[in-house]
């Protein structure tokens, strides 16, 4: 309880940063998230050319295969030192080695550059000689929206599609109709609609397109799905309805909610996200 009155102290403060201070602070985060994770992690940069990415892989590795993390932030945020954070987080955690890409931000870079950088990285693993079956994709926020929209432009290009999914508080609906977003609205101790509305203005003019908004699009056939969400966020909806739609499209998928102890995605990366590795080919 101690520390949501701290975040919901500072949460106008954050509603109102601008971009600049936001992006550097989120860096920061993922800065000091490696820095814990260094000594148990190898780390080796790659560079695209119009973006960069980084293998993080563990001294201790316990698994075959590979996790392709996308970093969340909005489509706005999050450098290649902050998804490098969350990804050595993964990968000492679980045991496997991951591959994190920073792909292109807007509003600099609009939709559909992040797709294509996450497009471009999920070839690279396949080239790297990693089979669909081994390759399990794990996002958070932005970029839990985003394997979804991977997997549905992997569809479209005929690309084998990954072993499975780890969505944590993915953002599946770029127009915000949940009921959440009004529910929740003062109770999230991060979040607000406000600003996920100017994120969403910054990636795309059409938030209803299901390659950002993977909830509108047609799920049938996707690979199994963990999904994590704190019950107190406005983006709740963006998974429960989520993991309804998987259902009813006859996709295995699990959904794990219980009310938030902190932040938006604080359920990250833990022994949590273990289970469907142990279930899937990466193992």
């Amino acid at each position: 309880m101690k520390r949501r009155g701290q975040l919901n102290f500072f949460k106008p403060f954050v509603a109102n940063c601008s971009l600049e201070i936001t992006r550097k602070g989120q860096d920061k985060l993922g800065e000091l998230m490696e820095a814990i994770h260094r000594r148990d992690v190898y780390v080796r940069d790659h560079d695209f050319g119009l973006f960069s990415g980084a293998w993080l892989i563990p001294k201790d590795e316990r698994r075959q295969g590979v996790v392709l993390y996308l970093h969340g932030g909005g489509y706005t945020c999050g450098s290649l030192e902050y998804a490098k954070g969350f990804a050595a987080t993964l990968a000492d955690e679980c045991g496997v080695r991951v591959f994190c890409a920073a792909y292109r931000l807007a509003p600099e870079h609009r939709y559909p550059a992040a797709l294509a950088d996450a497009v471009e990285s999920y070839r690279y693993l396949l080239k790297k000689g990693y089979p669909a079956r081994q390759i399990l994709l794990c996002g958070e926020s932005a970029g839990g929206g985003l394997i979804y929209a991977l997997c549905l432009r992997q569809r479209e290009l005929k690309l084998p599609l990954p072993c499975g999914l780890i969505g944590i508080s993915p953002w599946t609906d770029l127009t915000g109709s949940g009921e959440s977003y009004v529910k929740n609205r003062d109770i999230d101790p991060s979040m607000t609609p406000e600003l996920l509305k100017f994120y969403a203005e910054c990636y795309t003019d059409d938030p209803t397109d299901p390659l950002c908004s993977p909830l509108f699009g047609d799920l049938k056939g996707l690979p199994p799905s963990l999904l994590f969400v704190g019950g107190d966020e406005v983006m709740l909806d963006d998974t429960r309805m989520l993991h309804e739609k998987l259902l009813k499209a006859a996709v295995r998928a699990s959904l794990s909610s219980r009310r938030s102890a902190g932040t938006h995605t604080c359920s990250i990366i833990s022994a949590k996200t273990c289970p469907i590795l142990k279930r899937s080919a990466i193992s």
